[in-house]
C-alpha cells in the first residue's frame, strides 16, 4: 500500500478564496488553472442545456518563441515573421481584448522575406524583411521593409529602396479582428472574424462588447472594407524611404482606458557597470520590464502595483506584487507604498477567524502537495514589505498610515496559530508547509520590530511565539537521513513529515532585515543551515542554470514541472541572497552564475521559469512554453541579485547604511549607481577584492558596520 508520505496529493479544493484560480491575477489562467469561457463562466462549470459547450484546447498555445511587447494595459504578441495571421495568440490587445488579430503586409503583391525579429525594449519590437523589386537585380534584395511594433497599438512600416532606379511601390495591409478576450483566444475558441467598415482614414470593427479602430498616416489611397484591406502606392527614388503609421485604438465597453501606468516612473534611474559585461544590460532590461508591467489602481490612480506577467497574468496577483515590490526596494519605495495601499483596501474586515487576512486564490503546488493559499502568503508578506520599505526610506507618515493594516495581518497570524504552534493551510487539519512557517516566523520578527518602532503593543507576544517556533521547528521539521538530513517540505495532519526537497526550502534562509543592518534569526540552527546550504548547492537542486523546484532524484521530478523540477527565478534569487547573508558564498556564487548564464541565453529578459535540465557544456536552458516573459518576480529578481552582491543593508530611520558584499567578488568589480536609500540617490562600488565603497549618498546618511 502506498503511504501518505509518497502518494501524490490530489489537487482538491480547500477553504480559500477561489479553488478555481490557483494562478491568481490572470487575464487568462495558466495551464495549471482553468480558463474561463467567453461568457465569463469557469470552464469547469456546466453550461445551460440550451447553450452549446465550446471545445477548448487542452493546453495553452506556446508563447516561448513569441515576441511580447508590454506596456499595460497594452499588449502586442507576434511571431518571429512579424506578420500577424490570427494564429495562436498573435495580435494587438488592450485590457485583455484583442483589437487586431491580423495585420499582413504585402509589397509588389508579395510577402516580404523575414530576416530578423528582435525586442528593442519591453514595449517595442522591430521586424526586418526584404524583397527583390528589380527583375535584373540578381539574387540581391533591393527593398528593405522595417516594422516597429509598439504595445500601445502603434505600428510604423518603413520601406527603403536600394534600387538603382525609381520604383513605383504598391503596399497592401490586410487587417482583421475578432475582438476576443485573451482567455478565449488561448482556450481555443476566439470567435469569428468580424466584418469591417471604412472609417475616417482606416477601418472599424464593432461587437456588443466594444469597438476597434485602425487609422493610417498618410491616409490610404484605397480601402476595401470587405477584405479589411488598406492600399498605398508610393514613388521611391534610389536611396529613398516612405513610412506608413498605423494606430490601433479601442473604443466602447472594456476599452480599459485610464488603467495603465501612463507616464508614472516609480523607479530610480539605476545603472550597473563592472567587469562582467552582462550586469549593465541585465539591470536595464529588468527595470524596463518592471516599468512595462505597472498598473494603476483604477479607483486610486496615484497607487501603482505590478501585474504578475505577460501574456497570461496581467492582473493583480497579491503575492507576486508584494514579492516583486520587496525585491525592487533598491529602486525606491513608491512601488511598495502603492502596492501596500492597494492590497490594504482588500483586507478582510469582518469579525471572525479570518479578520485581517488578505484574500487570495489557491495556487497549484505540483503533484506532491495540495494547492496552497496565496492569501496566507500575501498576509505574511505585507508586514515584511512595510518593515523593510521603512528601512529603505519609506516616509514615516506613509508607514504610520499603513501600520494598522500590518497590525491586522499580525493579529490574524496570532489568531491562526493560537491553538497550535504552527500555521496550517486553510481547512480542517490543513497541511503544515515548511516555507509557510518560515514566512510566518519572518513576519513575526519584522512585525514586532515595526510595532516597537511606533510604540504599539503585541511585539513581546510575537517574539515569544517566534522563539518557541524556532525551538520546535528544528526538531519537528528536520528529517534525518544518511546524507546529513534535510528539512521536510511539510508535515501531514497526522504529524508525518513529507521529505521531498525543493526550492521552497530556500525560504528558510530568507530572514529579512532588522535595524542597524542586522538580519533576523532563521528557523534552523547552525548545523542545519550548513546542511541546507550544501543541499541547495548540490547537483540535485543546482541545475547549473539556477535552483530546481524539486530535487532531480525524486520519483516525480519533471524538468518542466512548475513545482516539480523547473527553475523559478524568484526562488533562485531568494536562495542566492540567503546563502550570501549566511556566509555560504560558494553555493550562492554557483547559483548566481547559473542564473546569469540563463539570463544571457534569454537575451537578458528573464522568464518566470524555465526547464531544470542539467547544464552541459555548449548547452542552453530550455524555455518553458507557458512561462510569462516579462514576469514581475523574475524582473525584480534580477535587481535583487545584483543588490545582494553588494549587500546593501539600510536603516533610514537611524540614518545609517551597512554594506556586506559577497566575499571574493564573483563577478569582479561591480558598480551600482542611481539607487535610492533614505529618499536620496545612492551609488556603491565593489572592487575586485570584495571591498565595498559608497560613492554617492545623502549627506545625513552614515556608513554603519
Amino acid at each position: 500500500m502506498t503511504s501518505d508520505l509518497t502518494r501524490p496529493f490530489a489537487p482538491q479544493a480547500q477553504d480559500g478564496d477561489s479553488a478555481r484560480n490557483p494562478a491568481e491575477g490572470a487575464l487568462l489562467l495558466p495551464a495549471r488553472s482553468q480558463p474561463t469561457s467567453p461568457s465569463g463562466r469557469s470552464a469547469t462549470q456546466p453550461a445551460p442545456p440550451s447553450a452549446p459547450v465550446p471545445r477548448r484546447s487542452s493546453e495553452l498555445p506556446p508563447a516561448h518563441r513569441s515576441l511580447i511587447c508590454v506596456s499595460l494595459p497594452g499588449l502586442a504578441i507576434s511571431s518571429e515573421r512579424g506578420q500577424l495571421t490570427a494564429q495562436g495568440l498573435e495580435g494587438f490587445y488592450r485590457a485583455g481584448r484583442r483589437l487586431v488579430s491580423r495585420c499582413q503586409l504585402r509589397v509588389f503583391g508579395r510577402e516580404p522575406v523575414a530576416v530578423q525579429a528582435r525586442m528593442i525594449s519591453a514595449d517595442r519590437a522591430r521586424f526586418m524583411a526584404t524583397i527583390r523589386a528589380s527583375p535584373d537585380a540578381g539574387p540581391d534584395p533591393d527593398v528593405v521593409v522595417q516594422r516597429i511594433r509598439h504595445a500601445d497599438g502603434t505600428e510604423r512600416i518603413t520601406l527603403h529602396s536600394s534600387a538603382p532606379r525609381p520604383l513605383r511601390v504598391p503596399l497592401e495591409v490586410a487587417l482583421g479582428t475578432d475582438l476576443a478576450e485573451l482567455g478565449a483566444v488561448a482556450a481555443g475558441h476566439p470567435g469569428r472574424e468580424l466584418p469591417a467598415t471604412v472609417h475616417d482614414a482606416g477601418l472599424r470593427w464593432s461587437s456588443p462588447t466594444g469597438h476597434a479602430v485602425v487609422t493610417a498616416t498618410p491616409p490610404p489611397t484605397d480601402a476595401l472594407a470587405s477584405a479589411g484591406l488598406l492600399r498605398w502606392e508610393f514613388e521611391l527614388p534610389p536611396g529613398g524611404a516612405r513610412t506608413v503609421e498605423l494606430r490601433i485604438r479601442a473604443d466602447g465597453v472594456g476599452s480599459g482606458r485610464g488603467t495603465g501606468h501612463s507616464a508614472v516612473r516609480p523607479f530610480a534611474p539605476a545603472q550597473a557597470h563592472g567587469d562582467d559585461p552582462r550586469v549593465g544590460p541585465l539591470l536595464r532590461t529588468c527595470v524596463d520590464d518592471l516599468q512595462a508591467l505597472l498598473v494603476r489602481d483604477p479607483a486610486h490612480p496615484s497607487d501603482v502595483h505590478l501585474a504578475a506577467g505577460a501574456p497570461w497574468r496581467c492582473g493583480l496577483a497579491p503575492v507576486e506584487a508584494l514579492a516583486a515590490a520587496r525585491m525592487a526596494l533598491p529602486l525606491g519605495t513608491r512601488l511598495a507604498a502603492g502596492t501596500l495601499r492597494t492590497l490594504a483596501r482588500t483586507q478582510l474586515g469582518q469579525p471572525g477567524p479570518e479578520f485581517g487576512r488578505l484574500p487570495g486564490p489557491l495556487r497549484h503546488a505540483g503533484a506532491l502537495l495540495p494547492p496552497s493559499c496565496t492569501g496566507i502568503e500575501a498576509t505574511l508578506l505585507f508586514p515584511v514589505l512595510l518593515a523593510e520599505a521603512r528601512r529603505w526610506g519609506l516616509a514615516e507618515q506613509e508607514t504610520a498610515e499603513l501600520l494598522p493594516a500590518a497590525e491586522r495581518c499580525l493579529q490574524w497570524l496570532r489568531t491562526a496559530t493560537r491553538e497550535g504552534l504552527y500555521l496550517p493551510d486553510p481547512g480542517p487539519g490543513g497541511l503544515l508547509r515548511c516555507e509557510t512557517q518560515a514566512q510566518a516566523h519572518r513576519a513575526a520578527l519584522l512585525g514586532a520590530d515595526l510595532l516597537d518602532a511606533y510604540g504599539r503593543p503585541g511585539s513581546a507576544e510575537l517574539r515569544q511565539w517566534a522563539e518557541e517556533l524556532r525551538r520546535r521547528f528544528r526538531e519537528d521539521f528536520w528529517v534525518d537521513d544518511r546524507g546529513g538530513g534535510r528539512p521536510a517540505a511539510a508535515r501531514t495532519p497526522s504529524g508525518r513529515p513529507v521529505p521531498h526537497l525543493g526550492s521552497g526550502a530556500a525560504h528558510l534562509l530568507d530572514t529579512g532585515l532588522l535595524g542597524a543592518g542586522v538580519c533576523a534569526p532563521g528557523l534552523l540552527d547552525k548545523v542545519q543551515t550548513e546542511q541546507l546550504a550544501r543541499l541547495l548547492g548540490g547537483p540535485g537542486l543546482d541545475s547549473g542554470w539556477g535552483l530546481r523546484t524539486l530535487e532531480a532524484k525524486e520519483a516525480l521530478y519533471n524538468p518542466f514541472g512548475h513545482r516539480a523540477g523547473a527553475v523559478r527565478v524568484h526562488e533562485t534569487a531568494i536562495a542566492v541572497s540567503g546563502l550570501s547573508a549566511a556566509g555560504y558564498e560558494k553555493e550562492a556564487t554557483s547559483l548566481l552564475r547559473g542564473t546569469l548564464a540563463a539570463a544571457e541565453a534569454f537575451d537578458l529578459r528573464l522568464p518566470e521559469m524555465y526547464a531544470g535540465e542539467q547544464r552541459v557544456e555548449g548547452g542552453a536552458p530550455l524555455p518553458h512554453p507557458a512561462a510569462c516573459r516579462p514576469a514581475a518576480v523574475a524582473a525584480a529578481a534580477g535587481v535583487h541579485l545584483l543588490a545582494a552582491l553588494v549587500g546593501i543593508r539600510p536603516d533610514a530611520p537611524a540614518r545609517t547604511v551597512a554594506l556586506s558584499p559577497v566575499r571574493g567578488a564573483p563577478l569582479g568589480e561591480l558598480g551600482l549607481t542611481g539607487l535610492r536609500v533614505a529618499g536620496d540617490t545612492f551609488s556603491v562600488r565593489v572592487s575586485r577584492l570584495g571591498l565595498a565603497m559608497v560613492e554617492e549618498a545623502a549627506d545625513t546618511l552614515q556608513l554603519g558596520v
